[in-house]
């Protein structure tokens, strides 16, 4: 059988023109002599490429195959295979329907480790083939963190795991709980595993079978490693205690932050609890102040934008108003902001809910609404502190609005977010809010919306051609754009580290006058756009034609 199986692969080989029967003579010597697949003599010899290969035997066997980079694999059927048993037999099992378990395969001949996995799960095996290189890359992503869980559980030994969580245990044996070793080490681990893989966030979710834990890595949460069930509450204690809350209290949120040292970089985490179906679920912010010290020319703004908004933010007196969702840099460009205009010879203030960073030479005022310090309390308060600049971090009712026009129009440089989905809704929704338009018009002298855009990996980093009717549509002189194929440096999503792209409203008369007409964020946004402005999709498809990002990435985030 083993034999007819050769021929097989040696006839589909030289009938394919892939390779001569003279390469294929050597190969199959230097087999003989060190081992190995045929396929991986051939293309470590140069006789063949590895992806003309797997398409060869896919068309000649029958055999569907499968890029993995594009392909996401649930982590249960991820463990129906142990690891060593994956990186012997090259193999990875991608899904499974009844009692048909479908695994990609580098050798799909591979009898022996069919049936091995057969055995093994219990399932019939459908062969799906694919190069060695992405099984290689596709084993290292899925089981890597999870061997280094492994490791540390194993180090801590099993009989050091504290018992299972299912009862109730009180404060006392909790915190007793979490100075135990596996608990230290799993909790640090994930801090580290999440530095490393540049997360902004941590969600820890408790489910009924598990304990989820996912980073959210340029912009998408990823599924990581899960630690054991067993040691979940005092997990999420320990992250409790590190971020000054209250361990006993579960059944209301909290909010809190702490900072740690890690591989010599020290990183603040604002930390969120929340009650939920199965317990508590904490998400942990990682705050980096090195991002404010790049200026703002380093954030990767066009030159236009660029120029514009650095045109409002050098004026004495009036509003700055930076909008976008959640998640889209508009802190970090705030910030950037105000580390440029931080001399010895203005008094800035903030206020925020909560202080995102902590940035010598400023005044920073944490709301608290609880004891009645509201963002509206605390800049009537910080008015009376004589500032330069003020910074707010949300404008979210009126009260807080009008007082900040006021400010504007009083002599102080005001800065504040919105969350509106361009620079000319910032304008509606303050009259939205209740503020005169009059007044809007007199404050405002300038509204930027931002998002934050994927950059391609450059590892991985290749041209293509877009189809003819995209580009026509899209109206691109050049049909060649780029995108990132996946590789183990970006963790297969062709994309590694984000991009900001600006659209900035300068307010001149003619928008003055349309603002006091109630003209519409449509009409204004258009006006806007005569005067010069970029919108936000023109500064995508900008850094898209530069190469930077993809035209997926432009249109997904504008």
């Amino acid at each position: 059988m083993v034999k007819s199986l050769r021929k097989r692969l040696n006839e589909i080989l030289i009938e394919g023109g892939l390779i001569t029967e003279a390469q294929l003579e050597q190969a199959l010597k230097i087999q003989r002599k060190k081992g190995g697949r045929l396929g991986q003599v051939l293309a470590e010899e140069g006789y063949v490429n590895e992806t003309d290969l797997v398409a060869c035997l896919a068309a000649e066997l029958s055999i569907p195959p499968i890029n993995l980079s594009k392909y996401q694999i649930d982590e249960e059927i991820v463990n129906l295979i142990p690891e060593h048993v994956a990186r012997h037999y090259q193999l990875l099992p991608l899904s499974k329907i009844g009692k048909t378990l479908t695994v990609a395969m580098a050798d799909p001949l591979n009898v022996f480790a069919m049936d091995d996995i057969k055995i093994l799960t219990g399932y019939r095996i459908e062969p799906i083939i694919c190069t060695e290189k992405d099984i290689k890359e596709a084993i290292d992503r899925y089981y890597g963190s999870r061997e280094k869980m492994g490791d540390i559980l194993k180090e801590i030994g099993a009989e050091a795991v504290p018992p299972s969580g299912e009862e109730e245990m009180d404060s006392h044996e909790l915190l007793k709980e979490t100075e135990e070793a596996p608990v230290v080490k799993i909790v640090n681990f994930i801090l580290l595993e999440a530095m490393g893989q540049r997360a902004s966030d941590i969600h820890i979710e408790p489910q009924r079978e598990c304990l989820k834990v996912r980073y959210r890595v340029d912009g998408l949460l990823q599924e990581m490693v899960s630690p054991p069930k067993k040691i979940e509450k005092a997990i999420l204690a320990r992250l409790k205690i590190m971020s000054g809350l209250d361990i006993a209290e579960k059944r209301v949120p909290q909010d809190g932050r702490f900072r740690a040292k890690l591989r010599g970089k020290e990183i603040d985490y604002r930390v969120s609890s929340l009650p939920i179906s199965f317990g508590e679920k904490i998400v942990l912010r990682a705050l980096d102040k090195s991002s404010l010290t790049v200026g703002l020319d380093k954030l990767g703004f066009e030159e236009e934008p660029l120029r514009d908004f650095e045109r409002c933010i050098n004026k004495p007196y009036g509003m700055i108003l930076v909008t976008g969702p959640t998640g889209s840099g508009k802190s970090t460009t705030l910030y950037s902001v105000l580390s440029r205009l931080n001399t010895s010879e203005r008094n800035i203030i903030t206020v925020e809910d909560p202080v995102e960073y902590q940035v010598e030479g400023i005044t920073q005022i944490q709301a608290n609404p609880d004891i009645g310090l509201t963002f509206a309390a605390g800049l009537r308060s910080l008015l009376r502190q004589s500032p330069d600049i003020i910074m707010i971090g949300e404008i979210r009712d009126r009260e807080t609005a009008d007082i900040a026009v006021k400010a504007a129009l009083t002599g102080q440089l005001v800065l504040s977010t919105l969350h509106t989905n361009d620079a000319a809704g910032a304008i509606t929704r303050l009259i939205d809010m209740g503020v005169e338009p009059f007044l809007v018009s007199s404050s405002l002298i300038g509204a930027a919306a931002q998002r934050l855009v994927r950059k391609i990996c450059p590892e991985c980093k290749e041209p293509y051609k877009l189809p003819p009717a995209i580009q026509e549509k899209m109206k691109l002189e050049n049909p060649t754009v780029y995108r990132g194929k996946g590789c183990s440096k970006c963790r297969q999503t062709g994309y590694h580290g984000r991009v900001a792209v600006l659209e900035v409203l300068v307010i001149n008369e003619e928008i003055r006058d349309m603002i006091v007409k109630r003209a519409s964020s449509d009409e204004i946004r258009e006006k806007g756009r005569r005067a010069g402005m970029k919108l936000l999709r023109d500064s995508g498809m900008e850094k898209m034609k530069a190469g930077i990002t993809s035209l997926e990435e432009v249109l997904r985030v504008t």
